[in-house]
């Protein structure tokens, strides 16, 4: 990610003369330099603005830079805001207005006017936030010191989550299969989406796969299982079975990079024509290597996956499913037919052959593994409302498995909800989550909402501070708004 860019851009103008915008052009290069050592992305110093011709040139410039994500601006002295009409008006990135200052304390026995003059940041935020609001423009405000460990993490999250933006922009998705017959939740409106969070969603023949696959190699299978063993506990003797997979893996990186470099996969156990198992193995090792994938038909959480994935550095992220609760410890156990990504082992991933009572194809071959333990990570779901699209986030603490279960063949997670099990459930089923989510014990609920924010959606947030009461009136509000908007 840190060959994303994001530009500070410093507001100022040239009453103050000659030595003043040299002293801002300074600090504004060194606070930069700072920030884009505590960053995921580079944050690099642009230009200080003083005139509405300037900025609109910085706009220019930042719009047509591939690799700028977005843009941090700062009132280093007071910039009179009518000058950033024009070029905010044709910003096309994200943007952070970052409430800070080069010096921490006042210099109470020497400050005087010359001091006033050349730091006023609390002067010029005050105008530059007007301009903003009477433009009706989605940006993120940080306030803090700019050596504040605070509000650092809070610029790492949006900075995470402009990187998501750009990204969400690329993604690809590959469906194999439509929806599962009569599952609502994984339907929606795939026309919104590309037009909302630029995923392109293409549907393919589960034969054209097929194709692909009976080209696949002994040489590139032998290849590909070395891999396993390096990575993965074989405990199977059928290697003919894990050697199948090794083939659709194979077959569907090469698919999806051939066909336009899909990063997003969609298969479903009821359309496995000319497949003997359901890919297991080979679905989480994608995973594991960066692909979104979605069970059943569900693009949403294939895509969603892709983009959390990128935002979290490849770990700890990719499809669960809420399958079972415990009721006496107050838990529930996440896991699905067989793709739960590897980046949840908390034990050594094994490779096991079993049954599987569903789809009607031989024994496939799956990734076995107790799951990680994380505080605060996030289970999120994105569902078509029909008028809009919703994202929610729920924060979750991902717990040791209390019990060995020696008799489920999968991978999976356990987790407490937040606020408490109860509350939590019933939220998540008043807001409509749907029961495949992405879990990531890399992001934080922050991250998610600037994700959100940025891309113009409903967010509903389910964590330590929900009261089931209020929840329902925030969504009945929530749905007044997003109706009228």
């Amino acid at each position: 990610m840190k060959e994303k860019v994001v530009y500070w851009i410093t507001g100022s103008q040239t009453l103050y003369g000659a030595d003043v915008l040299e002293h801002v052009a300074k600090h504004s290069e060194e606070m930069a330099n700072y920030v884009n050592e505590k960053m995921p992305v580079t944050v690099k110093y642009l230009t200080t603005c003083k005139s509405s011709d300037e900025i609109v040139a910085a706009m220019k410039k930042v719009n047509a830079d591939e690799d700028c994500i977005g843009i941090i601006t700062w009132c280093h002295t007071f910039s009179p805001a009518k000058m950033w009409i024009k070029g905010l008006s044709i910003l096309q990135k994200p943007m952070c207005h970052f409430a800070t200052q080069y010096n921490e304390k006042l210099p109470y026995d020497t400050i005087d006017m010359d001091f006033m003059n050349e730091n006023q940041a609390a002067h010029g935020d005050r105008e530059f936030g007007y301009i903003v609001s009477r433009l009706r423009m989605d940006n993120k405000v940080i306030v803090g010191y700019y050596k504040d460990k605070k509000a650092l993490k809070q610029l790492a999250a949006w900075c995470r989550a402009a990187a998501g933006i750009a990204f969400s922009k690329t993604v690809k998705v590959c469906r194999f299969s439509d929806n599962m017959r009569d599952v609502a939740v994984t339907e929606g409106d795939k026309v919104e989406a590309h037009i909302k969070f630029g995923w392109q969603v293409d549907y393919y023949p589960i034969g054209d796969l097929v194709q692909y696959i009976e080209k696949v190699t002994d040489g590139e299978v032998d290849a590909l299982m070395k891999e396993y063993e390096k990575k993965y506990v074989m405990k199977t003797d059928r290697i003919d079975v894990v050697r199948e997979q090794a083939k659709y893996e194979i077959a569907i990186d090469k698919f999806c990079k051939e066909k336009g470099g899909y990063i997003g996969i969609v298969d479903h156990f009821g359309a496995l024509h000319g497949l003997n198992q359901l890919p297991g193995i080979a679905i989480q090792d994608l995973q594991s290597k960066g692909y979104g994938f979605g069970a059943e038909g569900d693009w949403k959480v294939a895509a969603m996956g892709a983009v959390m994935q990128y935002m979290a550095g490849q770990k700890g992220t990719g499809l669960m499913e809420d399958y079972t609760y415990d009721f006496a410890d107050e838990l529930v156990l996440g896991a699905h037919m067989l793709e739960v990504s590897p980046q949840f082992a908390g034990t050594k991933p094994e490779i096991q052959v079993h049954p599987l009572g569903i789809g009607g194809k031989s024994d496939p071959a799956r990734l076995v593994f107790e799951g990680i333990e994380s505080p605060d990570a996030v289970a999120v779901s994105m569902i078509d409302m029909g008028d809009r699209m919703r994202l929610i986030i729920q924060k979750i603490d991902l717990v040791k498995w209390p019990h060995h279960m020696p008799n489920l063949p999968v991978g999976g997670l356990m987790w407490k909800i937040k606020p408490d099990f109860k509350t939590g459930v019933a939220a998540w089923i008043y807001a409509g989550g749907a029961h495949h989510t992405v879990v990531s014990s890399e992001l934080t609920v922050q991250d998610m909402v600037d994700l959100a924010n940025m891309w113009g959606i409903e967010s509903v947030v389910i964590d330590e501070n929900t009261k089931i009461e209020q929840f329902k009136k925030d969504l009945m509000y929530s749905d007044v708004i997003w109706k009228n908007r």
